[in-house]
């Protein structure tokens, strides 16, 4: 097992990655789990990938978990008669529901639920953010708008509205149609697009039904605004920087950043920072040197993953992508200050007897040279308390439950071995201190600090803490 490292790797697969073969590769450089990105390619491809990571799963007998990420409402402008049109500063635009070609003075906005949401004096984004105009007027079936920022605008880009909530679900019949053929594959993560309220993550989970767990991407303002309510209700949190990005001010994103990492982990959800972190190896083998950096912080501020996307999914590099990204992580755990930084921002435990001993453990790996926390779960609620505190040393997570190690492959420290043996407390000790050998994370003479609970096997019944040294 490779855990030398705290932070995951999140890895999207794409047309770059060939084969089972391939993806061995990069699980063996550091990627602990996959995306498929549904907006892109049909479900057929979805399933050979979905096919190889199994396959490598089953080579490796180590757990690696799979996110389907899905689309969400797409909205766009219509067509124009000639294909484009060059927008100027100060000039009127209308936009409005007739799907008749447009030109220089009006084009079609085939969304209802924009025309109804936008008021007088709010913003509009076009073309990821290129081109900005101020609505000026409000009919029932248009708005009027002054062009702020122009340029050449072609068919079917792209419209962001970030001043107002749309009365919009953030599943389409497409993405409906992606999730059942998801589920039914068998994915162990959904990562839901286009969140902007806590009502979102509940029509999401209604639909899902426990066969998988559901991560949030925050990349609306309103999402933002309703974050700690949209965390309490999913398993984790994905900072969607690149829409994130276009809908507030680029300089907010880092402090944005910060703000959902730090409150993610106060509540115990895992967190990945996404987008854009090595997009120049898309077609360079060497990152730039902001991009280590970004990278870096993202590690140093405390995130349970790091995200790639078309680095791995359709670059030129993606094995040398990886591999970066996992020097970029162990150069930074390695630091000095990287424990002491995120001892910092330890967020407050509750009144339980998980997060009692969670603590213990993670003082406990401060004052002894522990070299691994092993702790007995079958729901893995646990091993996140434990991973939620950021000790020094890794934890392996024992779990009867293969859906249970596939879900803790995101979450910070953790390393999952499925392990259907114990069925009593006593086995625990002996079994643990086995397992942490023959895993290559702890040798003999050194210490190891295993948890469990009494009535054993019981989700949250974690109540017990032992020391022991291996012989």
């Amino acid at each position: 097992m490779n855990a030398d490292k705290k932070v995951k790797i999140l890895a999207t697969l794409g047309p770059a990655i060939r084969d089972a073969a391939h993806i061995r590769q990069l699980v063996e450089a550091g990627v602990n789990l996959f995306r498929l990105n549904f907006s892109h390619g049909e479900h057929a491809d979805h399933a050979q990938r979905y096919q190889w990571v199994r396959d490598v799963e089953r080579e490796l007998n180590q757990p690696i978990g799979i996110l389907m990420d899905l689309q969400g409402p797409k909205l766009r402008v219509g067509r124009f008669a000639e294909g484009k049109v060059q927008l100027v500063n100060g000039q009127s635009l209308r936009l409005d529901l007739d799907a008749t070609p447009g030109d220089a003075s009006r084009v079609n906005l085939p969304h209802p639920e924009i025309i109804e949401a936008l008021q007088p004096g709010m913003s509009l984004l076009l073309d990821d953010g290129r081109l900005r105009l101020k609505v000026t007027g409000k009919q029932r079936d248009a708005v009027d708008t002054c062009v702020v920022a122009g340029g050449e605008l072609s068919d079917r880009k792209g419209v962001n509205v970030p001043e107002a909530v749309l009365q919009l679900s953030p599943l389409t019949e497409k993405d409906r149609r992606d999730l059942a053929f998801g589920l039914e594959l068998g994915v162990d993560w959904v990562a839901l697009s286009f969140v902007q309220r806590p009502e979102d993550i509940v029509e999401a989970r209604e639909l899902i039904g426990g066969k998988a767990f559901l991560m949030a991407k925050i990349e609306k303002p309103s999402a933002v605004t309703h974050l700690e309510d949209i965390a309490r209700l999913c398993d984790a949190i994905m900072v969607a920087r690149g829409d994130l990005g276009v809908e507030v001010p680029a300089e907010n994103v880092p402090r944005i950043q910060k703000d959902i990492v730090r409150t993610c982990r106060q509540l115990g959800r895992p967190v990945v920072v996404a987008t854009q972190m090595l997009e120049s190896m898309r077609f360079s083998p060497a990152p730039t040197r902001a991009e280590v950096t970004d990278v870096a912080n993202a590690v140093a501020e405390g995130a349970d993953a790091v995200m790639l996307s078309a680095e791995t999914a359709s670059g030129d590099y993606p094995l040398e992508t990886v591999q970066m990204m996992s020097k970029i992580i162990r150069q930074v755990e390695s630091g000095p200050d990287y424990q002491s930084q995120l001892d910092v921002g330890r967020p407050q435990a509750e009144a339980t007897a998980s997060d009692a001993i969670s603590c213990a453990i993670r003082r406990i790996s401060s004052i002894l040279p522990v070299a691994a926390l092993v702790n007995y779960s079958e729901s893995g609620a646990s091993s996140l308390r434990a991973s939620r505190e950021r000790p020094k040393a890794p934890i392996l997570s024992l779990t009867p439950s293969l859906t249970t190690a596939r879900r803790l492959t995101v979450a910070w420290g953790i390393y999952s071995v499925v392990n259907e043996r114990l069925r009593k407390v006593e086995e625990v000790t002996s079994t643990a201190l086995e397992i942490a050998q023959a895993q290559g994370m702890a040798k003999r003479g050194e210490t190891v600090v295993i948890t469990a609970g009494e009535p054993f096997g019981q989700p949250g019944s974690t109540n017990s803490l032992r020391i022991e040294t291996l012989h």
